[in-house]
């Protein structure tokens, strides 16, 4: 079932949350036992990695605690910080060396992101009346400026499959691996295409969670509740095609119920999917950047174009609220900007 693979997954990011939170400062567990019921384990543990940089941005940047340990830290000297502090840390994550010596850039959205996650931490103990002072509240977040859907039109979707299917336009190389993969990347693209389906849903599907009786598979959805997608016709070929082939493949230990192999017989990974649909798609739209949630995008647009119904859409793409489903899919289209050039007109016949 899919649910193994969540297990999994809720095992890791447990294990990496833990990681982290052995570098933070002790009263920093109060704030993750508190927010556990709310939140999931990978949100809690992108908190920690936030707080982290946060806590070492203090004790190396500003002189009131440098050369302080960040374990360190009290609630008390996060008393001491203003809200100046708080948005030179801001401009100081736009880009700094990390202490890898990695080259690290933030843009407005992350930045955005960083800030909440200080938010959320002296709301916490504000609340707790720990903390007297809440100098991230008076710090505006970030403007997030709206990016245009990219996304596949009708004839650039055929496209994008005939590529799958033919392996035309890859190198030498490619083609190699290709003879190995057509029918499991045909299968891949044609789930994302036609089911709306999250990238991290469709990794995690195993053999026995698809229903070809009904045409259905069982996911765990990103909140980590189990839901059902329905395919269709074009989806049902491809899976049947693919699994034949799949039930010859002799997985590795603990990869078994997989239905997705890389070509090491492991669960394909992420990565591995996000790089197969960048490969396909540079040979089939080099003018546009396609990814798996663009691909997602597509299915989410083309579903509200043919059936205009907000609320479906939402649905099975798995939106826990419509006005996320509305933002993205139901502003003025394509369709209905050309559709309002035509319908005013500066002068009669």
């Amino acid at each position: 079932m899919a649910s193994n693979y969540a297990g999994g997954q809720y095992k890791e990011y447990t294990a990496m949350l833990r990681q982290r939170m052995s570098e933070l400062p002790s009263f920093c567990a109060e704030f993750f036992r508190g927010i556990e019921n709310e939140t999931l384990v990978r949100t809690r543990c992108a908190y920690a990695g936030d707080l982290r940089n946060f806590f070492r941005f203090v004790t190396t940047e500003l002189p009131a605690f440098q050369g302080r340990e960040v374990k360190s830290l009290t609630l008390s000297d996060l008393d001491a910080i203003s809200a100046t502090e708080i948005e030179m840390y801001l401009a100081h994550v736009s880009y700094y060396t990390a202490e890898d010596n990695r080259e690290v850039v933030n843009q407005d959205r992350a930045k955005a992101r960083k800030l909440s996650t200080i938010r959320s931490f002296y709301k916490y103990f504000c609340k707790k009346e720990k903390l007297k002072n809440n100098p991230p509240s008076l710090v505006d977040l970030p403007t997030i400026r709206e990016k245009a859907i990219i996304r596949l039109e009708p004839n650039e979707v055929a496209i994008l499959l005939d590529v799958v299917q033919s392996g035309d336009g890859l190198t030498e190389k490619q083609k190699k691996y290709h003879v190995r993969t057509q029918k499991r990347d045909l299968a891949i693209l044609t789930l994302f295409l036609g089911t709306g389906i999250r990238i991290s849903e469709l990794v995690g599907i195993d053999m026995d969670d698809i229903n070809f009786s009904a045409n259905e598979f069982s996911i765990i959805r990103k909140g980590g509740n189990q839901d059902i997608l329905v395919f269709g016709d074009e989806a049902r070929a491809a899976l049947l095609d693919y699994m034949l082939e799949r039930e010859h493949i002799i997985a590795e230990e603990g990869h078994e119920e997989a239905l997705f192999l890389s070509l090491q017989r492991k669960r394909i990974t992420v990565r591995a999917v996000e790089n197969l649909v960048e490969k396909y798609a540079a040979i089939a739209v080099p003018l546009k950047k396609i990814s798996p949630h663009k691909l997602r995008s597509t299915y989410g647009t083309t579903l509200y174009r043919e059936t205009g119904d907000i609320y479906l859409v939402a649905d099975v793409l798995g939106h826990k609220d419509v006005n996320t489903t509305r933002k993205h899919y139901a502003a003025a289209s394509e369709d209905r900007r050309r559709l309002a050039a035509k319908v005013v007109k500066l002068r009669e016949d």
